[in-house]
């Protein structure tokens, strides 16, 4: 309050704290309350907001408090009819579960479709669906990202045929981020058999072919999992009949930029089954196997005890053979579980979270996002924020020359692919 004279009268006048008056301690408090999709606007509030949301004492104070999670708590990032949601998932001891919407996620000026989304280390890589030139890396918590440009496209029918992984090399003191990119037709083997297996430095901002010679099949359009920088898909032998049967994963090793063997799963997949995988809590991996052919009603579930180069143990987690389990999983592009809790989760047509002894919650959420079951699917995954910064490539920097190693790969399988395309469009 400021109090002044006007002659013989004095006038009192009340004066009103500005939130850039407090204490810097005092609006780093303050704006550690904010929600993971609102940073973006924080930042463009203005240029001490922006500065003081990128210092090192704030943003680990702000990933502290957004990565807490309390028991029963699970928080995910959902892709749903190509857009990116923020959720947690809340389960308490004899009452209904329930999900907290945090909100849109938003990775470029303006909302691009997303068609596919890939988690590793808090960054998430984005394959857009209007766009299959690039592709786009980002961390949502900084509101970074890196666009990556696709050497080549190959759209057959409108379908792409690429499968995607993110990952990294841990160098000690930082971390060398990758990106994967394959194509493995085997389709009419061995006339049109083809593979293409490629990976992207983001240091040097190269491309570069993998001698690789596949043992292995990965099912078109077969979601992999990241685990401490390596990426896991579920596999089958490659010459074994014609059917894809997901007995077995393989990873992908980012620091040797290499596939290891084939690692036995716990079970024997049939014709009709299907594998999905998922990650726990960076620490383990989970496997879903659904039983297809006995109608949509069975699914096992197991946890990983130990990972290992040749071999993964693995322990019983679920079993669901009852009639509540109908379509609760069986249909889900992706899962994960809860392990306190003894549940799994995943999304078709409704969140759906199943348990032990016929345990089934169904949560409608898709009027609540604006989304009304077109589609019916979603990929989920979970989530936590990361510190982790997206190096920029050079400003104005243009593709590194390849060498002729590499421009012979490139040639080779440009003209292979343009001779396979050429027959399948007679």
């Amino acid at each position: 309050m400021i109090v002044t004279s006007l002659r013989e009268k004095s006038i009192q006048i009340e004066t009103v704290t500005k939130i850039s008056d407090l204490p810097v301690n005092l609006v780093e408090e303050i704006l550690s309350k904010v929600p993971l999709k609102s940073m973006r606007a924080v930042r463009l509030t203005c240029k001490q907001w922006d500065a003081l949301s990128k210092s090192r004492s704030f943003s680990k104070m702000h990933i502290d408090k957004l990565s807490v999670v309390r028991e029963g708590e699970s928080t995910i990032i959902a892709l749903m009819e190509n857009n990116l949601y923020h959720m947690k998932v809340v389960l308490v001891d004899n009452e209904d579960p329930f999900i907290e919407l945090k909100g849109k996620l938003t990775c470029q000026d303006k909302q691009s479709k997303i068609s596919q989304v890939f988690h590793c280390d808090g960054l998430l890589l984005c394959v857009l669906e209007d766009d299959y030139t690039k592709v786009i890396v980002w961390n949502p918590y900084w509101g970074q990202t890196r666009s990556i440009e696709c050497r080549y496209s190959h759209l057959p029918h409108g379908w792409d045929r690429f499968s995607y992984a993110l990952g990294y090399e841990d160098k000690g003191s930082c971390r060398s981020y990758k990106f994967l990119r394959f194509i493995d037709k085997y389709y009419n083997a061995p006339i049109d058999q083809f593979s293409w297996y490629e990976i992207y430095d983001f240091d040097s901002s190269s491309w570069k072919t993998l001698d690789v010679t596949p043992h292995w099949r990965i099912r078109f359009g077969q979601l992999g999992v990241s685990l401490k920088g390596n990426t896991y898909w579920p596999a089958s032998q490659r010459n074994k009949g014609e059917g894809v049967l997901d007995d077995h994963i393989i990873c992908f090793d980012f620091s040797s930029e290499s596939f290891g063997p084939l690692l036995r799963l716990p079970f024997d997949a049939g014709d009709d089954d299907y594998v999905t995988l998922s990650c726990v809590r960076e620490e383990k991996l989970a496997v879903l196997l659904t039983h297809n052919k006995a109608g949509p009603l069975e699914f096992d579930i197991w946890i990983s005890t130990k990972i290992e180069t040749e071999k993964v143990l693995w322990s019983k987690f679920l079993r669901v053979e009852t009639e509540t389990g109908v379509f609760a999983l069986v249909n889900c592009d992706s899962f994960f579980i809860d392990e306190e809790k003894k549940v799994a989760m995943g999304y078709y047509r409704t969140f759906n979270i199943v348990g032990e002894d016929g345990y089934l919650k169904k949560v409608e959420i898709g009027e609540r996002l604006g989304t009304y079951g077109k589609y019916g699917r979603a990929i989920a995954c979970s989530y936590v924020p990361s510190l982790v910064q997206i190096k920029e490539s050079a400003a104005g920097s243009k593709r590194k020359q390849q060498n002729d190693l590499e421009k012979q790969r490139y040639d080779q399988n440009m003209s292979r692919l343009a001779a396979i395309e050429k027959r399948s469009s007679v």
